[in-house]
């Protein structure tokens, strides 16, 4: 009968799983549909969050009503930091990216966030390195495997693995070189972008573990976060964003995708993020971060006619191997502290119960 109670829970969590990593790809292709169909880069995210702050805030001010410590000016500079890398910088470039670039490469970058993240922490003394030991070793390995994927999908686009060939003239072929050669550029500079999202992303990581040191009331940070990222939106549609008409949502399909964006991307994934890392732990969720990619390639495909590039699947594979070994580096690293911790109680415990026996063999005459 227990048994049958793990498995039952152990199926929810993989369901769950499925479900996040599904509505995670969902908001790929819906971003890439809203830049298609006109939709402003700054009205989206502001749109966004808007929604995104009247879910959370609520339930951040009723559920750690008790447990939420005094706000003092310094906290409110740090959450107007995290908002400026975890909203404003992060949902900026990945826009911009997706722009350029496409939905399916958009999430095969993010599969480095854990490397740079582990880049990032580690520089900053943060996270403790030691390749003398294979989990040490393993954490390096899989950061330059990330980075070099990366690098890849950045600077080689390859063959389109499904080319169609056929016969063109001369003029044709000299403006398909060019629009090819803009393709390129267009690429370039979304990978770019993409970089920019990763590595914003990846600070807002790093920032936001000391400020829940400080300020452990997590959903009060992340509305707090999301209001600020929301003010510096709005103070960058202020220059940016100028004409009213762009701030109508003039079709049924611009509101489904900003409903999704604000519901499903920031509400309802948040949730189920929470719950997975809760019942499964950070690492078997993160474990799952690949198969969005898989996920995203498919609806891109059939969705929106993407094609696939012979650079971005080498970049992609060598993220997710890199993924894989940061995070095999991490758990193995949790197991041997957590072996090193238990054998030195063990020894300090034996020592004492030496020095107690001592002690008492001392004390007969």
């Amino acid at each position: 009968m227990a048994n049958e109670s793990v498995s039952s829970e152990r199926m929810k969590l993989l369901l769950a799983l499925f479900a996040l990593q599904f509505c995670f790809s969902g908001f790929h292709i819906v971003s890439r549909v809203a830049l298609n169909i006109g939709i402003s880069k700054v009205v989206y995210p502001v749109y966004r969050n808007i929604i995104a702050l009247l879910l959370l805030g609520p339930f951040a001010y009723f559920l750690e009503k008790k447990e939420r410590p005094p706000l003092t000016f310094h906290l409110l500079v740090q959450f107007f930091l995290l908002a400026l890398l975890g909203i404003t910088a992060n949902q900026g470039f990945y826009l911009l990216g997706l722009n350029y670039g496409s939905p399916t490469f958009a999430s095969a970058m993010q599969n480095s966030v854990p490397a740079i993240t582990f880049v990032m922490a580690a520089a900053l003394g943060l996270e403790q390195v030691n390749i003398a030991r294979r989990d040490g070793l393993a954490k390096v390995v899989g950061t330059i495997a990330s980075i070099a994927g990366a690098t890849v999908i950045t600077l080689y686009k390859g063959p389109p693995l499904l080319q169609q060939t056929h016969e063109q003239t001369p003029a044709a072929n000299a403006f398909e070189e060019e629009l090819s050669s803009k393709k390129l550029q267009n690429w370039t500079w979304g990978c770019v972008y993409l970089l920019g999202h990763c590595f914003s992303w990846a600070a807002w990581m790093v920032l936001q573990a000391p400020v829940l040191k400080k300020y452990p009331a997590k959903l009060t940070v992340t509305s707090f976060t999301c209001f600020f990222g929301l003010i510096q939106f709005l103070i960058i549609s202020a220059f940016v964003e100028t004409d009213f008409n762009n701030w109508k949502i003039q079709s049924g399909e611009e509101l489904f995708t900003i409903l999704y964006a604000g519901i499903v991307a920031s509400g309802i994934v948040f949730s189920l993020q929470t719950w997975c890392i809760q019942k499964g732990g950070p690492v078997f969720v993160a474990v799952f971060q690949p198969m969005q990619t898989l996920l995203v390639a498919i609806l891109d495909s059939l969705i929106l006619g993407d094609q696939l590039y012979a650079g971005g699947i080498i970049g992609a594979i060598l993220i997710m191997l890199g993924l894989y070994s940061v995070l095999w580096g991490k758990s193995e690293e949790k197991r041997v502290v957590a072996a090193e911790d238990k054998l030195e109680t063990l020894t300090k415990s034996l020592l004492e119960d030496e020095i107690r026996g001592a002690k008492e063999g001392s004390d007969i005459p």
